[in-house]
């Protein structure tokens, strides 16, 4: 006896050969027999669609001579197999009403109201896109795509019917199309419908775009299978009688379905492991519906009594589901003569999910009204979207962002209180923070994975615990966008640094504008509003920027230097009648030896700046050291030492660039400097010098020690975090008193 294949695996071509033959089983009475689910009143209004369909694409052929009026029919029989809603049966009558038949939206609405209107508008802007290779529109292609799918999710299984109708006939396209089109439903649709839940659409989809990408491997592996199938048909028969009987004697009424892989699948293991065709042993398996949850793991007790369980290859779905809310339990046997056949046992209503997935949601209100026990599949991730969609305004970030979320290879771990938390494989400690919260991402300092302190960038494996530690003064970390995975901890970090940046730039601007100004002889900033507004806008059409905000923000960038604003504005003021002190100008120019508190002409640094201001690596300035800035173009403002080279170098080059600087005489934290220490080597010197720099409570958060091989003294570089001068002192003097320690200095380039 052979196992029925139902995974939607084609078994012989489209009849294309009789239109007739294709244009009856696509007939409207052939939908009719699949809408026993709806009320009187909505196959009524089914077929008001289908009477305006028909009319709209009355003379229209498709490329096999049928009429155009078979595609929508077959569009809303695939629909109507998901049981979805009169609304969604209308919309898949009418999809390419607006797009080829020239009816407007509003005659929609008026015929059959707003939400079906919604729903052909939707499917016809997603019938406009073209996926080429040109990356932007691609990119923009999809955003729009996945947007209509997040606010409606009945656009995209429409979207998806479609599709897979197209794919069955695609034997009477060009064979020129043949190529984007299966590329297209590899790489885009067939994901979106395992994202989904839809397993029986992502599986034929998969298939009839391998059949038409490579023809020729799909018709050598179909003979193959054919075959296998042949030679494998006696053990398979055996395996499926003594499963049955087994049952049956433990008095367990179940469904026994055998289950082949598709062609597809075979392929991909086939070439992703290297592997011969004789090679790939899971071709075939059975799956097992039992009546209630419990006897899952009843019936997975009966089959490891039978059959030998092939270790490592148990996986339960039923208490940790998919992310696609995919359940079951899946074992894999060695059966008679040493052959593995996998198992999958599930519940009826499991079953229904794992083949329908979202759609899911109305097969159970068809079946059960009032039942919503599957209308939370998905619906995170689709929401998740349009999250992305709220700090992501580029379309090719956009992508990038949801993109690994297509491809789920999930891990899952959990919280402190153990909830169970679904991952895509890879991803972070700091993925696991953005996922709980973006509030929790954005303040973490450090975690701890099963009790032990861990690195934040930590890869996650299943089962692990994961607890993060936050901070309220903590804020992301650019580094942290070289190592997570998730479109959401990836997007919330950007949105959260550009916002800050944005923000703490506009500060420093108008401190220098502000500065800049009072040596042009106005003391104070003029508002926006009131009689200095026209005076703004003049000022803003002379930088060309289009808000005070973001002029400040420029300025705080280095996109602009504050002095010549500051003329212009000045300019602009006098104009209006404000006229220029004269005492404050010569204060703010030539009163360098004044009390600061008169002069007030100098930023005043105390390192809560934040990203408008950089520290510079090169050589790492400290409280203490005389500073200059540099306004570096579109970099904010970057602080060096008085006598690095680099800053002479570019006071040289761009003079007009640097302003006078100066330290808060309270730092709110601690600097980095480099410390060079030359030590006789031995066993235990590290350990001594890192306790010497400990002990004069100092943070080491780098250490080199060079790629050179150890000679009898060795340079160490320490890279530690101090609160000014005085405390580099009290490092360096701890370090003179260690044994083995020859010589310890700060580091000048």
């Amino acid at each position: 006896m052979m196992p029925t294949a139902d995974n939607g695996t084609l078994s012989a071509p489209t009849d294309q050969a009789n239109p007739a033959a294709s244009a009856a089983a696509a007939s409207f009475a052939a939908l009719l027999g699949k809408l026993d689910y709806l009320g009187a009143a909505d196959i009524e209004s089914i077929r008001q669609a289908y009477r305006f369909a028909d009319e709209a694409h009355l003379g229209q052929l498709r490329k096999n001579g049928d009429p155009y009026i078979t595609h929508p029919i077959a569009v809303a029989a695939q629909c109507a197999e998901w049981k979805l809603d009169a609304q969604a049966l209308m919309a898949a009558l009418m999809h390419d009403a607006i797009e080829d038949c020239g009816v407007t939206k509003q005659e929609l609405v008026e015929r059959f109201g707003a939400p079906v209107a919604e729903l052909v508008d939707g499917l016809t802007k997603l019938e406009k896109l073209e996926f080429d290779t040109r990356e932007q529109n691609q990119a923009e292609s999809f955003r729009k795509m996945l947007l209509a799918m997040a606010k409606d999710v009945r656009v995209i299984l429409i979207k998806l019917a479609d599709r897979t109708h197209n794919m069955r006939t695609m034997g009477d396209m060009p064979r020129s199309k043949w190529q984007r089109i299966s590329s297209e439903t590899l790489e885009i649709y067939a994901p979106i419908a395992h994202r989904l839940g839809l397993n029986f659409t992502y599986r034929e989809l998969q298939d009839l775009a391998f059949r038409f990408l490579h023809p020729w491997r799909y018709e050598v592996l179909a003979k193959a299978l054919n075959k296998s199938r042949t030679r494998r048909r006696d053990l398979i028969a055996r395996v499926q009688r003594e499963v049955e009987a087994e049952f049956v004697r433990h008095g367990m009424a179940v469904r026994i379905v055998g289950r082949e892989k598709t062609l597809y699948s075979v392929y991909r293991k086939m070439d992703s492991k290297h592997l011969s065709f004789s090679q790939v042993t899971d071709i075939y398996g059975f799956r097992i519906v039992v009546p209630e949850l419990n006897d899952c793991y009843t019936g997975l007790g009966i089959l490891h009594q039978l059959y030998k369980p092939l270790p490592g290859k148990f996986r339960d779905y039923v208490a940790i589901p998919k992310v696609n809310g995919y359940q079951s339990l899946h074992t894999t046997l060695i059966g008679p003569f040493g052959t593995n056949i996998e198992f999958q046992l599930r519940t009826h209503a499991m079953d229904v999910v794992a083949e329908s997935g979202v759609a899911a949601h109305w097969l159970y209100k068809a079946s059960e009204p009032g039942s919503d026990m599957s209308q939370r599949l998905g619906t995170q991730w689709l929401q998740s979207l349009l999250d992305i969609q709220q700090e992501t305004h580029d379309a090719s970030e956009f992508w990038d962002h949801i993109k690994i979320d297509l491809f789920p290879d999930a891990v899952y771990v959990f919280t402190p209180k153990s909830k169970i938390m679904a991952l895509p494989r890879g991803a972070t400690v700091m993925d696991f923070a953005y996922a709980i919260h973006s509030d929790v991402g954005n303040h973490t300092v450090s975690a701890r994975i099963n009790g032990e302190q861990r690195p934040l960038r930590t890869e996650l494996t299943n089962g692990d615990v994961v607890e993060v530690v936050t901070a309220d003064n903590a804020e992301p970390n650019p580094a942290w966008l070289s190592f997570v995975k998730t479109g959401r901890a990836r997007s919330k970090i950007r949105h959260y640094l550009k916002t800050v940046a944005h923000e703490k730039s506009q500060d420093l601007g108008q401190r220098m504008l502000s500065q800049a100004l009072r040596s042009e002889g106005i003391s104070t900033l003029p508002a926006e509003d009131g009689s200095h507004a026209a005076t703004w806008e003049k000022l803003l059409r002379f930088t060309g920027n289009r808000s005070r905000d973001e002029l400040l923000s420029d300025i705080g960038m280095g996109k602009r230097i504050a002095g010549m604003v500051a003329k212009k504005l000045a300019v602009l003021l006098s104009e209006t009648g404000l006229k220029p002190d004269a005492l404050l100008i010569s204060t703010e120019r030539y009163a360098s030896g004044l009390d600061e508190s008169v002069s007030q002409g100098v930023v005043t640094l105390d390192g809560s700046e934040g990203m408008s201001v950089q520290y510079a690596p090169c050589c790492k300035p400290i409280p203490g050291d005389r500073i200059v800035g540099y306004l570096g173009r579109g970099e904010g403002l970057v602080v060096h030492s008085e006598d690095c080279p680099v800053s002479k170098r570019l006071m040289l080059r761009d003079s007009e660039r640097f302003l006078e600087v100066e330290w808060a005489d309270e730092p709110v934290r601690s600097f980095e400097t480099t410390v060079v220490v030359t030590v006789t080597n031995g066993k235990g010197v590290l350990a001594r010098v890192a306790t010497a720099i400990a002990a004069a409570e100092a943070d080491i958060t780098h250490v080199d020690m060079g790629d050179e091989p150890a000679q009898t003294a060795t340079d160490i570089r320490f890279t530690v975090a101090v609160r000014d001068r005085q405390h580099l002192a009290d490092v360096l003097r701890s370090l003179k008193r260690t044994t083995s320690v020859i010589k310890a200095q700060r580091f000048k380039p």
